[in-house]
């Protein structure tokens, strides 16, 4: 479980980074859904090694928070993206 934390946790990181270098709009919300996608796999990865005991909830409880805002954060980057291109 904590490999696949660590991957998709680097992953929202490196595709938020390449959103950036986007090639086209579509590119850039591309790239952004592979992250926010991945960021929900994160907080999925976290809230499950806390149910299965193997991490402590207090240990975790920031660093889910911020998942969660970024998560957001990524998520209203989309919406407003998509309506001011109309899609």
């Amino acid at each position: 479980m904590v490999s696949q934390l660590l991957r998709s946790g680097t992953s929202v990181g490196a595709n938020t980074i390449e959103s950036q270098a986007g090639q086209s709009r579509a590119d850039f919300l591309s790239k952004l859904c592979v992250a926010l996608k991945e960021c929900n796999e994160s907080i999925y990865w976290m809230r499950l090694l806390v149910a299965s005991n193997l991490v402590p909830e207090s240990r975790i409880t920031k660093l889910q928070d911020e998942s969660q805002q970024i998560a957001r954060i990524l998520g209203r980057i989309i919406v407003s993206t998509k309506a001011n291109t109309g899609k």
